[in-house]
């Protein structure tokens, strides 16, 4: 005789269990899963305590169908897709958001847009309602996606400070011109003179802060501004070796070099070697970002730490308090020098 794969397999618990174990009505168990609305403390401790003993797993699906919500979150990033594999705080942004959703017991649905109709697919599927929020990461000037998102209503928060929306779209950014000033002023204390810079794309937050912070030291401390000594990159590695070799020609008297992020720092070192330039004994190189491409420097870079998971916490948690009816919110965080052997 052939036994059924079936015989013997225990059956999932469902919610009438999680009732049953915890002496409440179903009704009672159903509003502790939708958020505990009209539900005593006791009575919601009670519950919570049965579902960990019987095991039980909130069938999403059926949920949604009730609430209305997709009980997920969309990571948007509208960059080309080769940057997330290329540039690490795409990734450390990405696990962090993550972790911070995964706490609430909500999953995280990574979508790329680095073209136009691949903004307009994704754009058409948030909208549809397969999300119930975004996490909208390196988004430039002219790029329709956040406010389409905000007109249709679709929850959202920005990675970084919108440009052009103002108040009308939450964000949460590190204090990229207070942390392009620390710079700055680290390497005038070292009696850096002839300071370059490679900035990050003028039509994002980022480059143009950080671009600012870095101006505005330099007047402050008597310095002209050289525009000689200005360059811009695209955050990515063969950006930065480009800047370098520009500012190289362009200044070969130039003692330091601020960097918009590691990752183009990196392309910077490797240019400064290949012209035999000394790092920091004739030229210091600052970065910006903290991210793992600091370490793997050789030298290790100096550089200013975002933090990552700060940023990231605050994302979700904002994200988070919209969903549940709270206005757009702004979070700016404070950025730290770190000092390591390239200045």
């Amino acid at each position: 005789m052939t036994m059924s794969n079936t015989a013997g397999r225990r059956r999932p618990p469902t919610i009438h269990d999680v009732a049953r174990v915890a002496g409440v009505s179903r009704g009672t168990v159903s509003r502790v899963l939708n958020g505990g609305h009209h539900v005593s403390p006791a009575a919601q401790e009670a519950v919570n305590a049965a579902i960990r003993k019987t095991g039980y797993v909130v069938n999403r699906h059926a949920r949604s169908l009730i609430t209305g919500r997709s009980d997920s979150i969309g990571f948007l990033l509208t960059e080309p897709q080769e940057k997330l594999f290329e540039d690490p705080n795409f990734n450390v942004l990405l696990r962090g958001c993550t972790q911070a959703l995964a706490a609430h017991d909500i999953p995280l649905l990574l979508m790329l847009a680095g073209t136009e109709d691949e903004r307009r697919r994704i754009t058409r599927y948030i909208t549809a309602g397969h999300v119930d929020g975004v996490l909208l990461v390196s988004s430039h000037s002219g790029d329709p996606v956040a406010e389409e998102l905000r007109e249709a209503g679709v929850p959202l928060v920005q990675c970084g400070k919108p440009m052009g929306l103002g108040s009308k779209v939450s964000y949460v950014a590190a204090d990229d011109r207070d942390g392009a000033r620390d710079m700055v002023r680290h390497l005038l204390s070292l009696g850096r003179r002839r300071i370059g810079v490679v900035t990050g794309p003028l039509d994002t937050p980022g480059g143009v802060e950080r671009l600012a912070g870095y101006k505005e030291v330099l007047s402050e401390a008597g310095v002209e501004v050289d525009e000689r000594l200005v360059v811009t990159g695209d955050y990515s590695r063969a950006s930065g070796a480009a800047g370098a070799e520009r500012l190289l020609e362009r200044a070969p008297d130039m003692d330091a070099v601020f960097v918009a992020s590691d990752l183009m720092a990196q392309g910077v070192l490797t240019a400064l070697r290949r012209a035999g330039r000394r790092v920091p004994e004739d030229v210091s190189v600052g970065g910006f970002d903290d991210s793992p491409a600091a370490t793997e420097s050789a030298p290790a870079l100096t550089t200013i730490r975002q933090p990552w998971d700060r940023i990231s916490g605050e994302m979700v948690r904002v994200l988070l308090a919209q969903i549940g009816g709270d206005d757009p919110a702004a979070v700016i965080l404070p950025t730290v020098l770190v000092r390591r052997d390239s200045t």
